[in-house]
C-alpha cells in the first residue's frame, strides 16, 4: 500500500471517527427531515391527492436544507485549532484532502437521507415508483448539494455568521439540483421516462468531483495567507 492511499485512509477514519463522536451532530439532518416531512402534513392538511401532488418537491427542499446544515463547520475546528496548516502542508494535496472531507460528510448527512427517502416518500403519498426513484436521484444529487456546501463553507471559514453567509451564499447555486432533482422523480412516475434529468445530475455530480475540490482548495489557501 502507497503512502499516498495509507495518508487518504488516515485521513477519511480520522474525519468518520470525529463525526461519529458526535452523534447529534450525524443525525441532525436526518430528524431535520423526518419532523419537516411529518409536520408538513399538518399545515397543508392530510389529503392524499395534495401531498401526492406537492410531496416530491417538499422532500427534496427539505433534503436540500438538511444537506446544507452543518457545512458551515466542515473547516472551521481545523481554522482554529491550527490542524488546517498541517493538512496544507501534508503528504496529500489539500484538493485531495478537500475531496476526502466532502465524500466522509456525505456519508454522514447525505446517505442517511437516500436510506429514509423511501420512507418519506410513503408518508408523502407519492406514488410506489416514487419509493424507488427519489433514493436513486437524492443519492446523485445530494454529493453535489455537498460538495457546493463545501466551497462556501471554504470561502466563509473563520467568519463569525458563516452559517447564515453560507446558506445565502450556496443556495442559488444548489437551485439546479433541486429543479432536475424534482424532475427526475416526476417524469418517472408520470410515464415519460427520466432519462435526461438523471443524465444531468450525474453530469454534475461527476462534475462537481473534478472541479469542487480545486475551488474548495483554493478558497483554504486564502483563508491560510
Amino acid at each position: 500500500m502507497s503512502a499516498t492511499l495509507r495518508a487518504v485512509l488516515a485521513l477519511a477514519g480520522r474525519d468518520l471517527t470525529s463525526a461519529l463522536r458526535r452523534p447529534g451532530d450525524a443525525l441532525l439532518p436526518v430528524l431535520f427531515l423526518l419532523t419537516g416531512t411529518a409536520l408538513f402534513p399538518l399545515g397543508v392538511g392530510p389529503g392524499a391527492e395534495t401531498l401526492a401532488r406537492i410531496g416530491n418537491g417538499v422532500i427534496w427542499v427539505l433534503a436540500l436544507f438538511a444537506v446544507t446544515i452543518g457545512t458551515d463547520r466542515l473547516w472551521a475546528a481545523d481554522l482554529e485549532d491550527g490542524s488546517l496548516e498541517t493538512l496544507a502542508l501534508g503528504i496529500l494535496p489539500l484538493e485531495v484532502v478537500a475531496l476526502v472531507r466532502s465524500v466522509v460528510h456525505w456519508l454522514v448527512t447525505g446517505l442517511p437521507l437516500v436510506l429514509v427517502s423511501p420512507f418519506l416518500a410513503l408518508l408523502m403519498q407519492q406514488e410506489p415508483a416514487a419509493m424507488l426513484v427519489l433514493p436513486a436521484a437524492l443519492l446523485l444529487g445530494t454529493p453535489v448539494l455537498v460538495m457546493i456546501g463545501g466551497i462556501g463553507a471554504a470561502l466563509l471559514v473563520g467568519s463569525r455568521r458563516s452559517q447564515a453567509l453560507t446558506a445565502l451564499l450556496v443556495l442559488p447555486l444548489q437551485i439546479p439540483i433541486l429543479i432536475f432533482g424534482v424532475g427526475a422523480v416526476e417524469t418517472v412516475v408520470g410515464g415519460i421516462g427520466g432519462t435526461v434529468p438523471f443524465l444531468i445530475l450525474g453530469a454534475l455530480l461527476l462534475a462537481s468531483l473534478a472541479l469542487a475540490p480545486f475551488a474548495i482548495a483554493a478558497a483554504l489557501r486564502l483563508a491560510l495567507e
